[in-house]
């Protein structure tokens, strides 16, 4: 990959944390690097332990799996990346639904959103039991272990809480930062379909459906969730094992609290797997739903599930669900799952200490022929 700049660098790789793999072309520049691109971010740690790439950009917790284990240092979070403020509670996950469910049961999809929005909130008010909850969901509370690289879940966990933003209002200026991300899509040559040539209005109208999120809180102010009807069939919901789900992970492992104190909960069929794959909707002691919790490596791969109605809802990344919906894929983005929460992460050796360092270091690497070896999210099976 050609580096144009250092703000054009920022920007292709702020796009890849978050796309997952969606191709990117190759922009006319002076130096080069190697992108290398992973199956999700798990075989991140390794590679960089044994020093066959130079950096790679993830989301968390990845990111503070390499400092906590002593292989790598974190350069610096999304967030910070240049230009000043563009990335700035940029938008990153995000609650998707398909539309048929959304026109047959709108009352589940507004109940999964008031779960949701209920969850988030326990996230926000108790970090530190959130972050061990995530961390049995991910690991059992063990170690992460890449190879020789093994490190606390725990820990890893409690570090990386306080650089994600747990929010949920899709308010005017976080759907602007996801029209945001269309624009840069375009420009990356992933956008072909529907979203092509859309004006930001109408581009706005084919992405969201925020109705669920309004709803929701309607019925949190209320003190009352609205039962739905029965589900006529069992309901798959698609996530990342990355702490930007934890509001998945502490409904379902906190599922008694939300049932008592509000009425609904997801409540895992096998209460003692770390891991559950199955669980019961419940509405005011109603049993609404069979649910299937389902793993990905990545958002594309959410994405495809969601296009063949395997899942009926995800948790995913903003660009693999606006990459989804442009190849015509029938699903709505709903509410906010967070900002921020990813970064980039050099290796011990490398001499960069800030973004401009980081560029001289690979104009460097580049004029040597020696080029730096970057790993990001693994290309997605979107077609």
């Amino acid at each position: 990959m050609k580096i144009p700049s250092l703000i054009a660098l920022a920007g292709i790789m702020a796009v890849a944390l978050l796309i997952a793999g969606c191709t990117t072309p190759t922009p006319p520049a002076e130096s080069t690097v190697s992108l290398i691109q992973t199956r999700g971010t798990g075989p991140m740690p390794t590679l960089l332990g044994t020093d066959q790439i130079d950096a790679y950009i993830a989301w968390q917790p990845t990111v503070e799996v390499a400092p906590l284990a002593g292989i790598g240092r974190v350069l610096l979070y999304t967030g910070d990346l240049p230009p000043e403020g563009k990335w700035t509670n940029h938008p990153c996950c995000v609650l998707s639904a398909r539309q048929d469910i959304i026109a047959e049961n709108p009352d589940l999809v507004n109940a999964i959103a008031a779960l949701t929005i209920l969850s988030t909130d326990y996230v926000k008010e108790n970090p530190d039991e959130s972050a061990e909850i995530v961390a049995d969901w991910l690991a059992g509370k063990g170690n992460f272990t890449y190879g020789d690289v093994s490190v606390s879940s725990v820990d890893v966990l409690k570090q990386a809480f306080p650089t994600v933003k747990f929010v949920n209002e899709p308010t005017d200026d976080w759907i602007d930062g996801n029209i945001e991300f269309v624009h840069a899509l375009r420009e990356l040559g992933v956008l072909t379909g529907s979203l092509a040539n859309t004006t930001d209005e109408e581009t706005r109208a084919i992405l969201f459906d925020t109705n669920p999120y309004y709803q929701a809180q309607a019925m949190i102010e209320a003190g009352t969730i609205t039962t739905p009807k029965p589900a006529e069939k069992e309901i798959g919901i698609g996530y990342l094992n990355s702490d930007h789900h934890a509001a998945l992970f502490v409904a379902v492992k906190n599922w008694q609290y939300f049932n008592d104190n509000y009425g609904i909960a997801l409540k895992p069929v096998d209460g003692t797997q770390s891991r559950p794959e199955k669980a019961e909707l419940i509405v005011n002691g109603q049993k609404i739903a069979d649910v299937r919790l389902i793993p990905g490596d990545a958002g594309p791969q959410l994405m495809q599930l969601a296009s063949t109605e395997a899942i009926q809802f995800a948790y995913v990344g903003n660009p693999p669900a606006i990459a989804a919906v442009d190849k015509g894929t029938p699903i709505k983005i709903l509410l906010a799952i967070n900002t921020e929460g990813s970064g980039v992460v050099v290796s011990n050796e490398s001499p960069a200490t800030d973004w401009e360092s980081f560029v001289d270091w690979a104009e460097i690497r580049s004029a040597a022929g020696k080029p730096l070896v970057i790993a990001a999210p693994g290309k997605g099976s979107i077609q």
